[in-house]
């Protein structure tokens, strides 16, 4: 398989990766014949896969929105994924020119093509970081420089903490997060979980068989342990609701019943 020139030196890219599936069900570009093989495979069990990740772009869009309308200009995304069309920084940087965002992955594609897109601009910056390490990540240079944490900033963890086992703790992660943030900040946040899945558990833990061969599983969770990710913030509202639920403002997207699988909210730390 030839090596395209945005695909870092030392990836192994005949094994399907989440982000550039993400990026596929997206109608991205960067992906490979092995990504698509994998999505296609999960899609006959869950065709409407494409729409639950839509969905997921447009909750965190409206939620940046949400955050600089509240004066929140400063943007830590982890799990930040391959830039597409409407990513973080752009939304971010339309509605504050002040904006600053530092997007995290563990995926070196998407820390890579992140790093291409951004390049030049003085007031974004992609790391190589793993969720299940918050302190390499709140202690990283490229953080410091960007981001003051003595200030409101809002914390991104969109369609991340269900690839997080129970045993990886994600709750002590979002809370060692949480205590490096400033009064004010914001935590923005969606999970997946078999509520508002239009077809049965049984189909869906089908899908779901995908990530797990690929050694990515999805771990679904109920209401109450996505509610947990939310201890020391208070939820706005409307919430923790499915995701086009959220401060709606497409009708259109009330449509597809895929869009309603799992849940989105946004807390603020007081």
């Amino acid at each position: 398989m030839e090596r395209p020139a945005w695909a870092p030196q030392g990836i192994d890219i005949s094994v399907p990766s989440v982000s550039r599936i993400h990026d596929y069900y997206l109608g991205g570009s960067h992906n490979f014949e092995v990504d698509r093989e994998a999505a296609r495979k999960a899609m006959e069990f869950m065709p409407g896969l494409p729409k639950i990740v839509q969905a997921n772009r447009a909750f965190m869009r409206r939620a940046v929105n949400y955050a600089v309308g509240e004066g929140v200009t400063q943007f830590l995304d982890i799990g930040s994924g391959i830039p597409a069309f409407g990513n973080v920084h752009e939304v971010a940087r339309k509605a504050s020119p002040e904006a600053r965002v530092v997007s995290v992955d563990h995926d070196p594609v998407a820390v890579a093509h992140s790093r291409a897109v951004l390049d030049g601009d003085e007031r974004s910056a992609a790391l190589n970081g793993d969720l299940r390490k918050p302190r390499q990540i709140l202690d990283s240079p490229e953080l410091a420089s960007l981001l003051d944490l003595e200030r409101p900033t809002a914390l991104l963890l969109v369609a991340v903490l269900h690839f997080l086992e129970d045993e990886d703790d994600p709750w002590g992660a979002a809370a060692e997060l949480r205590d490096a943030l400033a009064p004010g900040s914001l935590i923005v946040l969606t999970h997946a979980a078999y509520d508002g899945v239009p077809v049965s558990a049984a189909q869906t833990d089908r899908a779901l068989g995908v990530y797990r061969d690929m050694r990515n599983p999805v771990t679904m969770r109920s209401r109450a342990e996505i509610t947990r990710f939310f201890d020391g913030f208070e939820i706005v509202e409307p919430g923790l609701v499915p995701m086009p639920g959220w401060r709606p403002d497409d009708p259109a997207e009330q449509e597809d019943p895929y869009a309603f699988s799992g849940f989105a909210g946004v807390g603020r730390k007081a």
